[in-house]
């Protein structure tokens, strides 16, 4: 039986038994064939894409379909779950096609920060729709209409439920932390983010979901949705990417390896390998440009967008006309080693 994604997942349901969250603690791309067959005879799967609520009386017959297959991992998850009074989901995916159910949608977010796909490499088309909007609190995820009652209850009790963000995408962190990385403040990594080894994302830094880092980087700006980040390249303090939804530009930006995008600076455009944003300089697709050979004396004026993709570029602002200029960055930019290797 073909198979593109699996997951056994623990989620949270409102008081009205809506799906509000489903958390998979190892999720698994193109699953062998003989556990899919295995687990599909116990659950009465029969093909497609398909998530199937699990009673907490089957889990005996999970874990030795599991089992009966070599599959100790998903096993032992399935054995700590024995008990549990929290809904369960096993989600199968068929085929990569545009998520239907909150558990499809948390499934796939997961793959990404799983670093099992990397952004563009799954189809999210429609997930807004698909995720509810949550309150994320100290007891996880609560619905919005039982919010004001769970309050209420907490406070009786001598508590305090404290609500961190109203939000459809959790921080992934409470999903999953990859190796290798840093992050100096949790809440600023959606589920969904793919941040990859020896990333570093500073209290300032941000990454949405269907984008991220896919290696070494320092990461003290923004990284947008859809936008990735090569290895090697540094986003200094405050500065933008500009993202890409649903019925907006369909332009991806990207920012190729070791590139440096300097402080406050924004990007609108894909970026080469080996390019430098000034600190402060904002280039987006239609911005002029001037190019400047090795002598500083102007070749022509063109839009941003037909430098898209070059390498070994130096974007900058010329202090005495205010034009943006751009420069064969033939030095290269050198990042600090040192500060990478501790990341």
């Amino acid at each position: 039986m073909a198979n593109f994604a699996f997951g056994l997942g623990v989620g949270t349901k409102s008081s009205a038994g809506e799906l509000l969250e489903v958390y998979y603690n190892a999720p698994l791309l193109n699953a062998d064939d003989a556990m899919v067959n295995a687990v599909a005879e116990k659950v009465g799967y029969t093909g497609g894409n398909a998530a199937i609520e699990i009673k907490e009386a089957q889990l005996k017959d999970l874990e030795a379909a599991f089992l009966s297959v070599g599959a100790e991992d998903q096993a032992e998850i399935v054995e700590i779950l024995e008990g549990t009074q929290q809904p369960l989901v096993l989600c199968i995916l068929e085929s990569d096609e545009n998520p239907t159910s909150t558990a499809e949608a948390y499934l796939k977010l997961s793959l990404l920060s799983h670093r099992l796909v990397q952004p563009h490499g799954i189809n999210l088309t429609g997930i807004f729709g698909l995720l509810p909007n949550v309150a994320w609190t100290n007891e996880g995820a609560v619905s919005l209409d039982d919010l004001p009652k769970r309050q209420l209850a907490a406070r009786a009790q001598g508590r305090v439920l404290t609500v961190n963000s109203v939000d459809k995408f959790p921080k992934m962190t409470d999903y999953i932390v990859p190796a290798g990385i840093r992050i100096g403040d949790a809440s600023r990594v959606r589920l969904g983010a793919h941040v990859g080894e020896g990333t570093t994302v500073m209290h300032e830094g941000f990454v949405n979901f269907n984008a991220g880092t896919l290696g070494v980087s320092m990461i003290e700006g923004r990284i947008s949705a859809g936008v990735v980040v090569g290895n090697g390249s540094d986003l200094g303090g405050g500065c933008s990417t500009m993202g890409t939804l649903s019925g907006g530009n369909n332009v991806v930006i990207s920012v190729g390896e070791n590139c440096l995008l300097g402080a406050n600076a924004g990007l609108g455009l894909p970026l080469g390998d080996r390019c430098t944003l000034e600190a402060g300089l904002y280039v987006t697709a239609g911005s002029k440009v001037t190019i400047l050979d090795d002598q500083n004396n102007e070749v022509s004026t063109v839009k941003a967008a037909d430098l898209a993709g070059k390498p070994d570029l130096l974007f900058r602002r010329n202090s005495q006309n205010g034009r943006i200029e751009v420069k064969t960055n033939k030095s290269a930019i050198e990042l600090n080693e040192e500060l990478h290797k501790h990341n």
